[in-house]
């Protein structure tokens, strides 16, 4: 099968490509459960830029040697190819999304319905992923699609779409009609919270972003403020909440700032969610203490959200802005997305 492949490490982001079009074997049938994916979109996630300047090494490949080569893209939708002999309630053809976490559900983890925390594999960073044609999992981690919705066009849902609607999901379960959330970065993950926190709550929504773009998208879909993020963010939040702040902050940038200030955002005894990273979480514990304020952190999502997302998404409550790409073409869906050309999720189809 044709795959794009990650050989080396990139700290610096600079080199002209990063990835290579080639021929390798293609995945095959393992164990009793396995299914093999007809990839039908993979998403291009910042993540993927992560793991090419080797932030991710340390987890993932902490010896430097053993990962690479690599097969990035874990946000993989498409169509069952193969299945294995003891795989119940799927068939070939069938149009499904994938889970990012390859778990067999038997640990603790699991079994608790914290997948994303299971043991396995997490295919496109410390496994072959879906920049390719085809895909191994496991039928466990596969979610069946409605009619109404095409692989190509719900692909990133399996890791930004899943990210987004867990953030947001803890969020509006405790926000109130009358308190307020704040969106830091209404951009690929970011414009997917906003509608679910529309979906899902009735608390106003403050949306702050650098993009004039990414703003009008997010006043597209629901947000009732946009702030232009020009170094005077924190100040405009605080006047839209009567100096006190938001009861809920979704940080998802988490780098160049936006942890302090979405902090600064955040009221006393609110939660600030944090999605994005790239930088560290410095607050004095004085004032941790004297506000009780709430940092939570955010990985992926359980495939039961996944299933939830799937029915807000059939019932056209969240919708995914997307930019199509030849498999061919992921240099330039890399380059592009590191760049800020893309407002929304870049995909790869094969």
């Amino acid at each position: 099968m044709k795959a794009q492949v990650l050989h080396q490490y990139d700290p610096s982001l600079t080199a002209p490509t990063w990835v290579s079009l080639e021929d390798v074997p293609d995945p095959a049938i393992r164990k009793h459960t396995d299914v093999i994916v007809r990839i039908g979109g993979a998403g291009v996630c910042r993540t993927d830029l992560h793991i090419i300047e080797g932030i991710w090494q340390p987890i993932t490949d902490p010896t430097g040697t053993g990962l690479l080569p690599l097969i990035m893209g874990h946000e993989n939708a498409g169509w069952v190819e193969e299945i294995g002999p003891e795989v119940e309630g799927i068939k070939v053809g069938d149009p499904v999304i994938v889970h990012p976490k390859q778990s067999d559900g038997t640990c603790m983890a699991c079994r608790r319905g914290h997948d994303m925390h299971g043991d396995g594999a997490f295919p496109g960073l410390d496994a072959n992923g879906g920049y390719a044609e085809y895909l191994q999992t496991n039928a466990r981690n596969l979610v069946a699609l409605p009619k109404t919705l095409a692989p190509k066009d719900v692909a990133p849902y399996s890791d930004a779409g899943l990210t987004a609607y867990h953030a947001a999901k803890k969020a509006a379960q405790v926000l109130l009609p009358d308190q307020t959330a704040v969106v830091i970065g209404a951009g690929g993950l970011g414009h997917i919270g906003v509608q679910v926190l529309r979906a899902m709550c009735a608390a106003r929504i403050i949306v702050v972003d650098i993009s004039d773009e990414a703003l009008e998208m997010a006043g597209r879909y629901g947000a009732d403020h946009l702030v232009k993020a020009d170094s005077g963010e924190v100040d405009a939040v605080l006047s839209l909440t009567g100096g006190k702040g938001a009861e809920a902050v979704i940080d998802f940038v988490g780098e160049k700032g936006t942890t302090s200030k979405g902090l600064a955002m955040t009221r006393a005894m609110g939660s600030y969610y944090i999605v994005g990273y790239g930088e560290e979480i410095r607050v004095p514990t004085v004032e941790m203490i004297i506000t009780e304020k709430n940092i939570i952190g955010n990985l992926v999502g359980t495939w039961a959200e996944l299933t939830e997302l799937m029915a807000l998404a059939d019932r056209g409550l969240v919708e995914l802005a997307t930019r199509d790409y030849r498999l061919a073409d992921a240099n330039q869906a890399l380059q592009d997305l590191h760049h800020g050309k893309i407002h929304g999720r870049a995909v790869l189809i094969p």
